[in-house]
């Protein structure tokens, strides 16, 4: 993160978020996840594609067996992919909900591949999740653009630079 943060904006959305540590990972306390989390609301809530007044979410770390284990469960894939999310959309009271999985192994070997912090990286991988939950996707260039520009601006608010453009 750069010397000079951002103001913490006040999050305009009630956020609940239950996390759950299968992969121990100190770096990676509940308070930090919240914050990051509430960070992705903030710029989704502005952004209005989906209509939310609160966001009740469960973000659980795993390791690589259980990553494996999801993604082949749920996508047909077989590895672990670094961040895997599962949307349940918004009920009759405007609560958004989701469970984000992040697998705990795979976001430290990309952070070293990529040559980034590796909070940086986790930071990025829990707005991208949180944003997935709200709806987001990045199946088609439109959609992707949209929510790479929302990704930015939620870590543009923590001093964190535009992952899209780092080599």
């Amino acid at each position: 993160m750069s010397s000079k943060r951002a103001a913490p904006v006040q999050a305009t959305v009630a956020l609940s978020l239950s996390v759950q540590y299968a992969a121990a990972e100190p770096r990676l306390p509940r308070w930090r996840l919240r914050r990051w989390a509430g960070y992705a609301l903030q710029v989704a809530a502005a952004d209005g594609l989906a209509e939310f007044a609160r966001a009740e979410f469960s973000l659980r770390l795993v390791g690589l067996a259980e990553g494996r284990k999801l993604n082949h469960g749920f996508r047909g894939r077989d590895y672990a992919t670094n961040v895997l999310t599962f949307e349940y959309g918004v009920d009759p009271q405007g609560t958004a909900r989701g469970d984000i999985i992040i697998c705990a192994p795979v976001l430290a070997r990309e952070a070293r591949e990529q040559r980034k912090p590796f909070l940086h990286h986790a930071a990025h991988l829990t707005v991208h999740g949180v944003l997935h939950a709200l709806g987001y996707d990045h199946l088609n260039t439109r959609d992707a653009r949209r929510m790479e520009a929302l990704e930015i601006q939620a870590l543009a608010r923590m001093g964190i630079a535009d992952p899209y453009t780092l080599a």
